[in-house]
């Protein structure tokens, strides 16, 4: 068995979730490989829905230019009952969300996770899969085959992104508790030539004498004209329930919806099968019962059979192995789900390991990965099951707003994370005093973004040198942890600043945001203490050229110039040596929309995560208080010491 060089973390399966682990890991300067026993990746429309969620992490990581312009718009759902219509959803999303629903095959969604990783420097190793593992208290010892052999890999951390039949969480010794459900599908990828509005889904149902569904037709809209993702019952001639099956047909077929698996067969029911795959005019029989429109079918790129099962795994975690998306938690696919949960499994995972591994982070960081996102996972689970139980999506008793928010992944909360602040006023939760006129976390409503909660984005940011208003999220982007101080004191900000800075080993930047009405003068400069004037002059040569991002250095002499009160934005490096000297980069609330989203009073500061998950809402913070929410996830660097 050959050696190779040890590497920080080993990626099993390159799926969607196992290429944003990896190219997460390698944006934030990890060591990665990436692993996957496929030779090329599979040219099927398996996973196509990509929730607002998925493209605001796809934002952050700077992949959604290239997202947005391979997809196509989902605006809603066309629903038939018995060839009855029933009212039109609308997909309609608050204004500050900046993006809607999307439709992407899920090989154009590899491809663009697949070449994003590529600028980093780190590919696919195909050909090659994962056959067993060790870990111990230092790190993992992977086994690996291919075309060239065997060969042996240690590594600090392994992920297992390797699907239903996962072989990581089988290593595990993991329990996947669950079902499968006796229902067979169809999927195939067509053309129809129907009138029906575009960009709409098609839902059509049909219920037997016993009112239970007995033939049903699900289209999703995918980029091209006329093009649809379908699924539907399979008929009697291409189950498989009674068919002889190949014993590797999960090893020929199935990608999970994510990386393939050295498993074999298993008890897991989920996925792709083996057995004929279904024609043309299987297809076109079911549109004959249901198409709300007469329509023919043409254009198949490709079809399958397959089954779906609900399970999820015990933990999601074990020592330094940790499994994510399908390896995970598997469920229907109603409301396009699992894909998108399991990209959000890996963003969530790859950040803190990141932090892990640059000795930057406290040792319980990497363990919230479970605590956050199986409560995550299992409720996802439970809501597929009862949705595809009672009719879909639209038979959802929550409110229509709600709903689509909920569907949108908007909605998703960590509130209770050993590593967010609790959801109360006091020094745990809000000002220094515990006293707050407006009650809820930091005095905010009850409409408020708490702890835990998503950081809604908003519009209208302004600073002297943009020619436009920035969006909360340009501010956000490329940054790991960032501290928003609202309306806050000029002096108490830059205080503020440094003991965050301190706290986190130099992980945390700040930005101040002025109130809509303050007076303060954008153009004046001001230092927090009497080495203002050198430290200004070493962040302006610090910063030299940020300008092209619309940032400037604190010894400017325009609006951008960064006392508190100006309007500009910095590097991370003029960002840290300004705060040194009572610096930071100040943006304007000029259309009040962040206070209004935020339910922010002056003196409010917020902790966003690298994830975009507000950490900490303080209400008249001091130092203390940034201190003992930080030391639940920083603790000091230590020299030559590896996690």
């Amino acid at each position: 068995m050959g050696h190779t060089d040890a590497t920080d973390v080993l990626v099993a399966g390159a799926g969607p979730v196992g290429l944003t682990a990896a190219t997460e890991l390698r944006r934030q300067g990890v060591r990665c490989r990436i692993v996957d026993r496929l030779a090329a990746r599979l040219p099927y429309a398996k996973a196509v829905g990509i929730q607002p969620r998925t493209l605001e992490l796809w934002d952050r990581m700077g992949l959604v230019r290239a997202a947005l312009e391979a997809a196509a718009p989902i605006r809603g759902q066309l629903t038939y009952l018995d060839g009855a219509e029933q009212p039109r959803i609308d997909l309609v999303l608050p204004p500050e969300v900046p993006y809607g629903f999307a439709a992407l095959p899920q090989y154009d969604t590899e491809r663009i996770l697949e070449e994003a990783l590529a600028r980093y420097g780190t590919g696919i190793e195909r050909g090659t899969e994962l056959v067993s593992f060790d870990q111990d208290a230092d790190g993992v010892t992977c086994r690996l085959a291919g075309a060239a052999g065997q060969q042996e890999v240690r590594c600090r951390y392994l992920v297992g992104c390797d699907g239903a039949h996962s072989t990581v969480r089988k290593g595990l010794g993991l329990a996947f508790e669950g079902a499968a459900l006796p229902e067979e599908y169809m999927l195939a990828d067509v053309e129809v030539g129907w009138q029906l509005p575009p960009g709409y889904g098609v839902r059509c149902l049909h219920h037997g004498p016993d009112g239970a569904v007995d033939d049903l037709l699900v289209c999703i809209p995918l980029p091209g004209p006329g093009r649809y993702r379908m699924s539907m019952l399979v008929p009697p001639d291409l189950s498989t329930a009674h068919q002889n099956q190949n014993p590797d047909r999960d090893r020929d077929r199935d990608r999970g919806g994510e990386g393939a698996t050295a498993g074999g067969r298993d008890a897991v029911e989920h996925g792709l099968q083996g057995g004929p795959a279904p024609e043309l005019h299987h297809i076109q029989a079911v549109l004959d019962r249901l198409s709300p429109q007469p329509t023919t079918a043409s254009a198949m790129r490709w079809s399958s059979v397959f089954r779906i099962s609900h399970r999820l795994a015990d933990r999601y975690s074990r020592g330094r192995v940790f499994v994510a998306g399908d390896a995970a938690h598997i469920h229907p696919p109603t409301g396009a789900q699992g894909m998108n949960t399991g990209i959000q499994d890996a963003y969530n995972l790859a950040w803190k390991l990141a932090l892990t591994l640059d000795g930057t982070a406290q040792p319980q960081l990497a363990a919230s990965y479970d605590a956050e996102r199986r409560p995550i996972g299992q409720e996802v689970v439970g809501r597929t099951v009862r949705h595809a139980a009672h009719g879909g999506v639209q038979t959802d008793p929550a409110d229509p707003q709600t709903l689509i928010l909920r569907e949108a992944q908007l909605l998703l909360s960590y509130r209770g994370s050993p590593i967010v602040d609790p959801d109360s006023d006091g020094p745990d939760g809000g000002g220094p005093d515990g006293d707050s006129p407006d009650g809820g976390a930091a005095g905010a409503d009850a409409d408020a973004p708490r702890p835990g909660d998503r950081a809604p984005d908003c519009t209208g940011l302004t600073q002297d040198i943009t020619a436009h208003p920035l969006r909360l999220y340009d501010l956000l982007r490329d940054r790991g942890h960032v501290l928003l101080l609202y309306g806050t004191d000029p002096a108490e900000s830059t205080a503020l600043a440094a003991a965050a800075r301190k706290a986190s080993g130099d992980r945390v930047e700040t930005c101040a945001l002025l109130a809509r009405d303050t007076t303060t003068d954008t153009t004046t400069t001001a230092a927090a203490d009497s080495s203002a004037a050198e430290t200004s002059a070493a962040a302006g040569s610090a910063a030299d050229g940020s300008a092209a991002n619309g940032s400037t250095t604190a010894g400017s002499t325009t609006g951008g110039s960064a006392a508190p009160g100006s309007a500009a934005d910095s590097s991370p490096a003029a960002s840290a040596a300004a705060v040194e000297g009572g610096w930071l980069p100040v943006y304007r609330d000029a259309r009040g929309e962040f206070a209004r989203i935020y339910r922010a009073r002056p003196g409010t500061a917020f902790v966003v995560r690298p994830d975009g998950y507000l950490g900490a809402r303080l209400y008249l913070p001091d130092t203390g208080h940034l201190a003992a929410h930080f030391a639940r996830i920083f603790r000091p660097p230590t020299p030559d010491k590896h996690p």
